[in-house]
């Protein structure tokens, strides 16, 4: 039994399939395939069920792949405490974010964390948050960018900043004139949202239960995506007021904002708690903080 084998049938479990865990694994799915069967003969277990839709976990499975979550998170403690003499601020820092925050923040952030921190190179993931907190449990990332609520043992988190909501219709939308919007009066529109899983669907469906009792929803696989069939006129959207900034502008598009108080989201980032480069993490934050947009509704 070897680390890789442990860190492989993890990145399945995540993944659900074997040829996105081995991708993820940087190595060939026969190589992957092989190593599991081979951590299971000798352990003389069935860790998955394979068919051809899908790969499930055994009862049996589930425990060892939380035992071997735990044995990862330990592996990468151990790393640390080696690394505790050295600059905190140097080396590769693994930053996950949530898709409806990463392509809007990261431009603003990495400018000012090459000048802040210029030894410590991020490399990005950006997942679902369920993904996200697996992936820090088991030391895969460092951190990760999310929105609140996010209470999970062994993690904590810093809030940043709280972000408003806006409603996006196409131009020659009925409400295209309206100044604001209510948020019961989605339920009449046929509203576009991103796939069930990410966060910030389920933030827009709280914000407006109407719109999940009796509301038409389509969904998209991305901010941007759903963005374009807005233009198109397939439908309105709501969007985080990061993703509606004035460099996002489209003649195809108008932007209106809700009635005050307008829904929110707080975004925070979080860390495990034996992580030891918190000056990094820090750094990541005074990094956000120090973009000073309006959308940002700052946490001191």
């Amino acid at each position: 039994m070897t680390l890789t084998e442990l860190k492989f049938i993890v990145a399945v479990a995540q993944e659900r399939n074997f040829r996105r865990a081995a991708e993820k694994c940087f190595v060939s799915q026969p190589a992957l395939s092989l190593a599991i069967k081979k951590l299971e003969e000798e352990l003389n277990v069935i860790i998955f069920e394979r068919s051809r839709s899908e790969v499930s976990m055994t009862e049996i499975g589930e425990k060892i792949v939380e035992q071997s979550s735990k044995v990862l998170e330990e592996t990468a403690y151990i790393k640390q405490l080696a690394e505790l003499g050295k600059n905190q601020l140097k080396g590769t820092l693994k930053l996950g974010m949530i898709h409806s925050v990463g392509p809007y923040l990261l431009p603003e952030i990495i400018p000012i964390l090459r000048n802040s921190a210029p030894d410590m190179p991020l490399e990005v993931e950006e997942n679902l948050t369920a993904n996200l907190e697996m992936q820090l449990r088991n030391g895969v990332i460092d951190a990760a960018i999310i929105a609140l609520p996010f209470d999970i043992p062994g993690l904590q988190y810093r809030a940043l900043y709280d972000e408003e909501f806006d409603v996006v219709v196409p131009s020659d939308h009925h409400w295209a004139k309206r100044k604001h919007i209510k948020p019961e009066e989605l339920s009449e529109e046929k509203v576009l949202l991103l796939n069930s899983g990410h966060c910030f669907s389920n933030q827009v469906t709280q914000a407006c239960p109407e719109l999940s009792r009796k509301g038409e929803i389509l969904q998209g696989n991305s901010l941007e995506t759903i963005r374009n069939m807005v233009a198109s006129n397939l439908g309105i959207t709501v969007l985080p007021c990061s993703a509606t900034a004035e460099r996002y502008n489209n003649p195809l598009i108008k932007v209106i904002p809700f009635v005050s108080p307008a829904p929110t989201r707080r975004i925070a980032i979080a860390w495990r708690k034996s992580f030891m480069r918190l000056e990094a993490v820090e750094k990541i934050a005074d990094a956000i903080k120090a973009i000073n947009s309006s959308y940002m509704l700052l946490i001191k």
